[in-house]
């Protein structure tokens, strides 16, 4: 007997899902599309009946992945971003072609997208691509001209240069008043967790251990699986994150976070970010693009020294 495929749902309804998805939230999806908050929520209850299953949870100012969404998440993700790349290459043809950077989606977020402003500014004659993705994903095959890759220097693709460090310290709004990180002010705030179990020096549970603060209960914890939602989170005055000085040092010189005394800054050794681009030789536009990102990370290499003088000037004085 023949059987029939399953009738496949609205593509706008998974397109809502993914952007969901890889905000985990439905606000900044809604951003994302261009969109109201209550046209996505549609879209997922949508998509949810369409399939028969529920795929998100929804918690008072969370909402999750069940096992099934979280399944068909990364089938929808993937399968879009491949969707997204066949259009783009077909309209390459016709279009002028833009330089394409991929990397994370914390450093698209927190260091990328701050700076393109400025680019364009200068260079408004270079269209510029984003595609932000925490997949490794391979240049040539992904349509992607430069990649920022986060690897120890032993991962680092030859002749990759290093752009520059990680360093990671205890960071929050200002309006919570926390200057040290102490028993009392870990039990009265909540902390704010890049839920990424691979890289343990951007866990709270390592960096309480190491200063021997394990037992100490926090207020509460928020886990977010993005780390870009982390610190925006902090921003919005929800708790104490982990932050990457080299991806918030604007944050920092602005005023807009401010650095948690009693923890110091504890540097992921050998861990740093790496300028990987497609072809030895590229076409001028992407030349401009490299050497744009190259003056960048240098900038922010000098920057982030100053930071983390100044967080060693921070844990010298007086307590």
């Amino acid at each position: 007997m023949r059987s029939f495929p399953v009738r496949l749902p609205s593509l706008d309804l998974v397109r809502g899902f993914v952007a969901v998805g890889r905000r985990m939230s439905i606000t900044l999806a809604a951003q994302d599309l261009f969109l109201t908050q209550s046209a996505v929520s549609r879209q997922i209850i949508a998509l949810e009946e369409a399939l028969g299953v529920k795929l998100i949870n929804r918690g008072y100012r969370s909402i999750g992945f069940t096992a099934e969404g979280e399944r068909f998440f990364r089938v929808a993700d993937s399968a879009l971003q491949q969707l997204q790349d066949g259009v783009n290459a077909l309209a390459a043809g016709r279009d002028r072609q833009p330089v394409t950077i991929t990397a994370s989606i914390g450093v698209t977020g927190l260091w990328i997208m701050p700076r393109l402003g400025g680019f364009q500014q200068r260079h408004p004659d270079i269209d510029v691509r984003v595609a932000a993705n925490n997949r490794v994903v391979d240049l040539r095959t992904g349509g992607a001209d430069v990649a920022i890759r986060y690897c120890p220097a032993s991962n680092a693709p030859p002749g990759s240069p290093r752009l520059f460090g990680e360093a990671v310290a205890p960071v929050a709004h200002p309006s919570l008043g926390v200057s040290r990180l102490d028993p009392e002010s870990i039990a009265t705030h909540v902390l704010i967790e890049y839920d990424d179990s691979n890289r343990p020096w951007l866990q709270w549970a390592d960096r309480l251990h190491s200063m021997g603060l394990s037992a100490v209960k926090p207020k509460g914890v928020l886990r977010y699986n993005q780390y870009d939602q982390a610190i925006r989170a902090a921003l919005e005055g929800q708790g104490i994150a982990l932050g990457r000085i080299a991806l918030i040092e604007p944050l920092l010189s602005q005023g807009r976070l401010v650095a948690v005394g009693g923890a110091g800054a504890d540097q992921a050794h050998g861990y740093a970010y790496w300028l990987v681009q497609a072809d030895a030789t590229p076409r001028d536009d992407v030349q401009v693009v490299i050497d744009w990102i190259k003056t960048e990370a240098k900038s922010v290499e000098l920057r982030l020294e100053d930071e983390l003088s100044a967080l060693a000037g921070v844990e010298s004085r007086p307590k």
